[in-house]
């Protein structure tokens, strides 16, 4: 048996209508997945499943979630071992953890992303690749940033971003 950290990019199925994480944990059990918790009302579920390649487990959740919810969310996958090695891996540990984001990537970026990035941000905004992920230090509200806008899917291709506090939280419930 292994746990699992699901994370989907978004929970907003229409104008007005955001995923209940209770609905997210009733799908991913009627895989046969166990054990399923969510924290925060953002997408993040942890789930025990046979061990198989994480492509396939994101395949089934992709569909399923289709299925049961009429649209397309991308879901990036990671076993609780790389998720604790993730959370430890923060460059920016001594930031706030409201304020450092992590991109966490279904395919690894390289290093020659950061040059392109680091010409977009703003003084006082610090980017790190950590295995294939993006950390950023925002030093500010992210949202008040240009840089957000150039950290999609379209650009960087497909991840999900969530905060050190949020990693660090889900890494707990790991134990």
């Amino acid at each position: 048996m292994t746990v699992y950290v699901a994370l989907l990019h978004s929970i907003v199925l229409g104008p007005g209508r955001r995923l209940v994480m209770a609905d997210l944990r009733a799908m991913a059990e009627g895989l046969g997945f166990r054990g399923t918790r969510t924290l925060v009302a953002t997408g993040n579920l942890i789930f025990e499943g046979e061990d198989e390649p994480l492509c396939a487990i994101e395949d089934r959740l992709e569909a399923a979630f289709r299925a049961r919810f009429e649209k397309h969310v991308d879901i990036i996958l990671r076993t609780a071992e790389a998720w604790r090695r993730l959370a430890a891996g923060n460059p920016f540990p001594g930031g706030n953890g409201a304020d450092v984001g992590i991109r966490v990537m279904r395919t690894p970026l390289g290093p020659e992303v950061l040059p392109r990035l680091e010409r977009i941000a703003t003084p006082g905004i610090r980017l790190a690749v950590v295995d294939g992920d993006l950390w950023v230090d925002f030093s500010q509200k992210p949202s008040e940033t240009r840089l957000l806008s150039h950290l999609t899917t379209k650009k960087l291709g497909i991840g999900t971003l969530r905060n050190a506090n949020t990693v660090n939280g889900l890494a707990t419930m790991l134990g």
